[in-house]
C-alpha cells in the first residue's frame, strides 16, 4: 500500500531507495531485579560501559580529520554529558537503592532528564534532550554488547547507495558512520531544524527529513521510499508514475548542480552591471574550506558562539585568537565579519546546572550583546582576540541583538577599551576596524537611524527578525507553519532598513536564511540588497539568479509588490517575478 508521511525537511535533495530500519536500543531494555550481592558488580559493569563510550568518542574525534567541523563539537557535548553527575552518578544510586540492572537504571534517569530539558522554552536548549538520548543510547548498546555501531536490520540484495535509514533518532556519530557507507538518506521520528543531526545533514548534503513522529513504526524493512528533503515528504511504496516523476526530478537536480559548478569563478554581477557580493555563513574555522569551495567572496557571518557551545567552559583569549586567525588566514585576504557571541541564559548552562536554568522566556532575556555588556571581562577577552587577529587580514566586527542607543555606545566604548589595552602592550591590530550591528529586532529596524549614525555597516538577521515580528518559534512544530518570510510586516521592516541605509551610504547585508533562498533573490535585489550571506552550499544557486537579473527592471516591480498587504497576492506576484526570469 502506498502512503505519504510528512515531517521537517532539514536537508534538500531527493533520494530513492529501500528502507533499512535502525533499532532503538533504549526501547529494548529489560527491567531486572538483581540480588544484593550482585549490586557492586552491576555498578562496575555500568562504569565500564561509561568509560568504553568515552574512549570510543575520543578515538572518533581523533580519526575525524575529514569529517565536517561540527562533528568535533558534537562529540565534545556528548563527552560532557558522560561526565555529568546526572548521568554518571545518579544511575549508580538507582542501581544500589532499587537493585535494578544498569540498563534500566540509566534509562529511568534519562527519562527524568529529558523531561527537564523539554521544559526549556529556547529551541536550542530544548533540543539538547536529543543529545541526552543519543549518549544514553551509546551506553546502552555497550551494556547490551553492541558497541560503537547502529543496530540495523540488513536488507538483502540491495546496494548501500540505495538504502534509506529509518530511525527513531540518530546521533551525529551515526550520521558520520553512514557517510562512510554511502547510504542515500535518512529519516527520523524526532528532531528539529536546529538539532545536531539536522546541522550535520546539511553539511554532508544528505537528503533528510526529521520529526516524522511514527515513521519507524509505519515503515517496514525493504519497502521502497522516496525522500524529498526540500518538501519534507516521504512517499512509501510509490506507484510507477510517481517513481518516474521523482526519478526525473532527481536527475534534473543532479544536472543543475553540475552546471552550477561552472559559475564558481564567474563575477557576481547583474545583467545591468551591478556588482553583488555573495558571502558565506560559518560556525567553526573548519567551515572555511566549504566557503571557498562554494565560491564565497568572504565570510559575512562567523557565529563565534559555536566556539563556546562545544565545551563546558569558555575558551581563553589565546584559543579564540587562534580560531579567528585561522579563519582570516584561510580566507586569504577576503573580508571576514566576526559576530560577537550570541549566548545567553538559554545557552550558557553547565552540566551541574541541568534543570536549574529554566526562564520564563529566554529568547527575550539576557542574551547576545546584553550578556556581553553584563559580563565585561568575558567581552574584553573576545574583543581583544578579534582585534589581534586583524593583523592577518580584513575583519569587521558585528554586534548581535542591538535595540538601544546606549547598547551601541557601551559596545563602542568596550571596543575602545580593548584597543587601548592592546596599544599599552604594543600588540598590533587594525585601528580602523569597522563595527556593525545586527538588525534582528523590529524596534531596531523601525529606529534604524540611531544605528546608522553610530555604526559602519548593518546586517539583517532575518531568522530572528521574522520570529520576533510574528511571535513565532519556527522550531515549534505546532506554530512553525505560521513562520512566513513573505509576511508584509517582515518585508516592510527589511525594505525600510535598506532604503534608510542607502540614503546615507551605509552598507547592509542579509545573513539570515532569506539570503540563501534562490526564490527570494530577485525580490531582495529589487529591494536594494547588494550583499548576501548564506550557507556555502547555497551560494552558486543564488549566483545563478543574480547573473540573470536586471535590477533596473526589477526595482519598479518590487516597489509595487511591497504595497500589497495580502500575503496570497504577494506570493502570486513573487511567482510571476520569478517566472519572468525563467522565460527571459
Amino acid at each position: 500500500m502506498s502512503f505519504i508521511l510528512h515531517g521537517l525537511g532539514v536537508s534538500g535533495g531527493i533520494a530513492i531507495g529501500r528502507a533499512m530500519l535502525m533499532s532503538h536500543a533504549t526501547l529494548e531494555v529489560s527491567h531486572l531485579t538483581i540480588a544484593p550481592r550482585m549490586v557492586d558488580r552491576e555498578i562496575a559493569r555500568f562504569e565500564s560501559a561509561i568509560n568504553a563510550v568515552k574512549r570510543e568518542l575520543e578515538l572518533m574525534k581523533e580519526s575525524a580529520e575529514n569529517a565536517p567541523a561540527e562533528l568535533g563539537a558534537f562529540i565534545d557535548i556528548h563527552t560532557m554529558f558522560l561526565d555529568d553527575p546526572e548521568l554518571c552518578d545518579k544511575p549508580r544510586a538507582i542501581i544500589r537503592e532499587r537493585r535494578c540492572n544498569a540498563e534500566w537504571a540509566l534509562v529511568q534517569q534519562m527519562e527524568r532528564l529529558v523531561a527537564q530539558f523539554s521544559k526549556f522554552e529556547d529551541p536550542y536548549l530544548r533540543e539538547r534532550k536529543f543529545d541526552v538520548r543519543q549518549v544514553v543510547e551509546r551506553v546502552v548498546k555497550e551494556l547490551l554488547g553492541h558497541p560503537g555501531r547502529p543496530l540495523m536490520k540488513a536488507v538483502k540484495g540491495v546496494k548501500e547507495e540505495t538504502l534509506i535509514v529509518v530511525a527513531h533518532d540518530m546521533s551525529p556519530a551515526d550520521v558520520i558512520a553512514f557517510k562512510e557507507h554511502r547510504f542515500a538518506s535518512f529519516i527520523t521520528d524526532v528532531g528539529g531544524a536546529t538539532s545536531h543531526t539536522a546541522i550535520l545533514a546539511r553539511s554532508l548534503a544528505i537528503p533528510s527529513v526529521v520529526g516524522m513522529e511514527n515513521a519507524r513504526a509505519m515503515i517496514r524493512d525493504g519497502e521502497q521510499l522516496i525522500v524529498d528533503g526540500a518538501r519534507g515528504v516521504v512517499i512509501v511504496n510509490p506507484d510507477q508514475r510517481v517513481l518516474e516523476e521523482y526519478q526525473l526530478r532527481k536527475n534534473q537536480i543532479e544536472l543543475e548542480n553540475s552546471k552550477l559548478r561552472r559559475l564558481k569563478t564567474a563575477r557576481s554581477q547583474t545583467l545591468d552591471g551591478i556588482d553583488v557580493q555573495l558571502y558565506a555563513n560559518i560556525e567553526l574555522p573548519g567551515d572555511v574550506a566549504a566557503a571557498l569551495d562554494g565560491g564565497a567572496e568572504g565570510i559575512g557571518l562567523f557565529r563565534t558562539e559555536f566556539l563556546f557551545l562545544d565545551r563546558g567552559d569558555m575558551p581563553d583569549e589565546r584559543e579564540q585568537y587562534e580560531a579567528y586567525k585561522k579563519v582570516v588566514k584561510g580566507m586569504e585576504g577576503r573580508p571576514v565579519t566576526i559576530r560577537t557571541f550570541d549566548l545567553g541564559n538559554d545557552k550558557d548552562f553547565h552540566p551541574d546546572e541541568i534543570g536549574s536554568r529554566v526562564k520564563t522566556n529566554p529568547a527575550l532575556g539576557r542574551r547576545a550583546i546584553r550578556l556581553s555588556l553584563a559580563e565585561p571581562r568575558m567581552f574584553q577577552t573576545q574583543l581583544r582576540a578579534i582585534l589581534r587577529a586583524t593583523k592577518y587580514g580584513p575583519i569587521k566586527l558585528l554586534i548581535p541583538m542591538l535595540a538601544h542607543a546606549h547598547e551601541i555606545d557601551q559596545t563602542l566604548a568596550a571596543v575602545e577599551l580593548a584597543k587601548s589595552s592592546l596599544r599599552g602592550e604594543k600588540v598590533p591590530f587594525d585601528e580602523k576596524i569597522e563595527v556593525g550591528g545586527m538588525i534582528e529586532i523590529p524596534a531596531a529596524a523601525l529606529a534604524v537611524g540611531l544605528f546608522l549614525r553610530r555604526l559602519d555597516f548593518l546586517s539583517i538577521g532575518t531568522n530572528d527578525l521574522i520570529q520576533y515580528t510574528l511571535a513565532i518559534d519556527r522550531s515549534d512544530e505546532q506554530v512553525s507553519s505560521l513562520y512566513d518570510p513573505l509576511h508584509p510586516a517582515v518585508l516592510m521592516l527589511i525594505a525600510h532598513t535598506l532604503a534608510s541605509a542607502e540614503k546615507v551610504g551605509v552598507p547592509v547585508s542579509v545573513c539570515g536564511e532569506m539570503a540563501g533562498d534562490p526564490k527570494l533573490t530577485r525580490l531582495l535585489l529589487g529591494m536594494g540588497l547588494r550583499n548576501f550571506s548564506m550557507h556555502p552550499s547555497q551560494i552558486l544557486k543564488v549566483k545563478s539568479r543574480v547573473l540573470k537579473a536586471d535590477v533596473n527592471e526589477l526595482a519598479p516591480t518590487v516597489r509595487r509588490m511591497l504595497r500589497l498587504d495580502e500575503p496570497s497576492k504577494l506570493r502570486e506576484s513573487l511567482e510571476r517575478l520569478n517566472a519572468s526570469a525563467a522565460t527571459s
